[in-house]
């Protein structure tokens, strides 16, 4: 598989307008595109921080009318993105009401500093602590 790369992961999501909000103004990431598919009755949303041609993203399922909740299973972990300043990010979103299940402070075997935060979906997001070089 030489040249291959991760292009996306994809998460369904029961209220993309506020999936949106929550991907693009609180973490900062560019809603890339988004199409609707009428036929098949959902909407596919791709946000992240660079251009599809040379990074990795996440598209936003909304399927129509199938949305009342969806059971996040025990096979996926979490996406993790990494931040200059961890506390001070997780400042920001408890403001926001994001929630923050694991706060931000050192791993426990050592290494990085790390939290949790929750999307609207309830999927976990884990911040890694990354200083500019």
């Amino acid at each position: 598989m030489k040249d291959a790369r991760l292009l996306h992961t994809m998460i369904r999501v029961k209220d993309l307008d506020r999936s949106l909000d929550f991907y693009t103004r609180l973490l900062g990431m560019n809603l890339l595109r988004k199409k609707d598919f009428p036929t098949g009755e959902f909407t596919l949303a791709f946000v992240g921080y660079g251009d599809e041609a040379d990074s990795t993203v996440i598209e936003l399922t909304h399927n129509w009318g199938q949305t009342d909740n969806y059971d996040l299973g025990d096979g996926f972990g979490h996406l993790a993105i990494g931040v200059p300043d961890i506390y001070g990010t997780c400042d920001e979103l408890e403001k926001e009401g994001v929630p923050i299940p694991r706060p931000p402070g050192p791993m426990k075997h050592g290494g990085s500093v790390i939290a949790f935060i929750e999307d609207p979906d309830g999927y976990k997001i884990e911040l890694i602590e990354r200083k500019a070089a």
